[in-house]
């Protein structure tokens, strides 16, 4: 099984409101058999993704000292804002924390704190600029889902007006993935467990190092490589629950590189949420699942993600 990849042109060139049929049905195909797909031509370029890049390095080679104040939890707000830590995260709860850590950029307020000394001179620009593009791409990728359901053509994008602001939990995660030494790493570890995301949709681009895997439906991994100027769009758990299990939320993980292997590996996942106040339910009236506000249920999966190592 390979993730298709899918030409995004028809809808980023204005035709928005003719969505191609070749493009419904290639999304209904892969989300329905494999969970994953490629997008090229969304009209985010290369260089944008490479900025954003960037100036997260630059964070995350910063001191210990110079990362805390900006840590996850530390804004009253929105308290899935800021910083990760190395191995603090555990989206596999049976394995050690995960090896990596994040900077979480959920809220656009203005008054919230950012890092800004020029170590990381447009930090904020860079990160909430990129946060916008990737929006607006993941409301066209959610129109023609709709679509290819045979739905309203609004019918999630109306569920996802407040992205950006405290009432939503969409989130864009920059991803560092430092080098990994062979003498430390516990039992088991990995750069990211095993788990299946917790929202609507995931955007993810990726540097060129490898290690992330999708487990297939037949139950076995397969790569899911960096191929340049496409992004890779997943189903998340939420929307599985929403198309009762039409459309398929599947597991992922990153392994540790070869030994002997140093390369530090980034990516940018943007995890697209349904407003918080949101009831899912399922979209074909069936009743398969129970409706669940889309906020308590974000709650509930990053509180299993942060338990204590």
């Amino acid at each position: 099984m390979n993730i298709p990849v899918i030409d995004f042109s028809a809808h980023t060139l204005g035709c928005k409101d003719a969505l191609d049929e070749n493009l419904t049905k290639e999304f209904r195909t892969a989300f329905t058999e494999v969970g994953f797909v490629y997008l090229k031509n969304t009209g985010i370029t290369q260089q944008e993704v490479d900025a954003v890049m960037d100036i997260s390095k630059k964070f995350f080679l910063q001191s210990e000292e110079f990362k805390l104040p900006y840590s996850r939890k530390s804004f009253v707000d929105n308290l899935n804002h800021g910083w990760v830590s190395f191995e603090t995260e555990r989206l596999n709860p049976r394995r050690p924390g995960d090896l990596k850590e994040a900077f979480n950029t959920v809220s656009l307020r203005t008054d919230i704190k950012w890092p800004s000394t020029e170590r990381v001179t447009g930090f904020r620009e860079i990160q909430t600029s990129f946060f916008m593009r990737c929006k607006e791409l993941s409301l066209g990728v959610l129109r023609v889902m709709a679509h290819s359901l045979g739905l309203e053509a609004d019918v999630f994008v109306s569920a996802h007006k407040n992205i950006g602001s405290d009432e939503n939990g969409s989130t864009l995660r920059s991803l560092y993935y430092p080098p990994v030494r062979s003498e430390s790493v516990k039992e088991g570890q990995l750069r990211c467990g095993e788990h299946s995301d917790y929202g609507s949709i995931t955007l993810v681009f990726q540097s060129h190092e490898g290690g992330l895997q999708v487990l297939s439906r037949s139950g076995e991994y397969i790569s899911a490589p960096s191929i340049p100027s496409t992004v890779l769009i997943n189903i998340a758990d939420l929307m599985q629950r929403w198309t009762s299990d039409t459309f398929i939320s599947a597991v992922h993980r990153v392994l540790l590189p070869p030994t002997g292997d140093s390369s530090t590996r980034q990516s940018l996942a943007f995890f697209v949420q349904p407003d918080n106040e949101v009831l899912v339910t399922c979209c074909d009236g069936s009743n398969k699942y129970p409706p669940v506000k889309a906020g308590t249920y974000l709650t509930e999966r990053l509180n299993d993600s942060y338990l204590k190592n």
